[in-house]
């Protein structure tokens, strides 16, 4: 069983989970601003403005989806719009990337645990697709209960075991890798909920989550 870690022990985490994520396109926006500094070739100074654009879209991406999926999302009440949801997610993996993204959602907001619950689990299978692939992204509301299907398929399929057994319930010690599947276990099971996932011998990756619609 997991162990469920000291809550300060838990924010450090995912705040090391988090900071880690954001150094690339950080650093990248650093590294241009001192190229920008000492560059004089017009030509060379476009290609670092371009450079820096994309790297402000990107960190301004990868901020409004963790804001959404590990934040507490105020501002929104009890619900987030789907389209905002939507926005979050094509932020994180945008069009023309190694990811496409199949959208199978019917209602027009998923409460705050849903919502965490679907961009994690979009999270996790856009991490285990390195070499691209599709993310078909479904939910509705059914009968009083949410229900989220996130199916990931590609040329390539890694999914961390550590992360797995952490979504099923069955892990030690929380890590900076496994935190975030910890954080999404613990929702779903305080809200009454669950979290299914497809085989490791299955050739994609499938996440089924059900919660009492609020």
């Amino acid at each position: 069983m997991a162990q469920s870690p000291d809550p300060i022990d838990f924010a450090s985490l995912l705040c090391s989970r988090l900071c880690h994520d954001l150094l690339s396109p950080v650093g990248a926006l650093n590294n241009g601003l001192e190229l920008l500094a000492v560059e004089t070739d017009p030509q060379m100074r476009e290609q670092c403005f371009g450079l820096l654009g994309d790297s402000a879209r990107t960190t301004a991406g990868k901020l409004k989806f963790f804001r959404l999926a590990f934040g507490a999302a105020g501002g929104y009440g009890e619900a987030i719009p789907v389209h905002e949801i939507r926005n979050a997610v094509e932020g994180m993996f945008p069009a023309g990337g190694k990811l496409s993204l199949e959208w199978m959602i019917d209602s027009d907001a998923l409460s705050k645990p849903a919502a965490k619950l679907l961009l994690n689990l979009v999270l996790m299978t856009g991490e285990a697709l390195p070499r691209g692939g599709v993310i078909a992204i479904g939910a509705e509301e059914r009968g009083g209960v949410t229900e989220i299907a996130v199916r990931g398929e590609g040329a390539k399929l890694i999914f961390d075991p550590a992360i797995r057994a952490a979504v099923e319930g069955s892990s030690g010690e929380v890590t900076t890798r496994t935190a975030a599947a910890f954080m999404i276990r613990t929702i779903a099971e305080q809200c009454g909920g669950q979290i299914l996932i497809s085989a490791p011998e299955d050739p994609f990756l499938m996440f089924g989550a059900s919660l009492p619609a609020r």
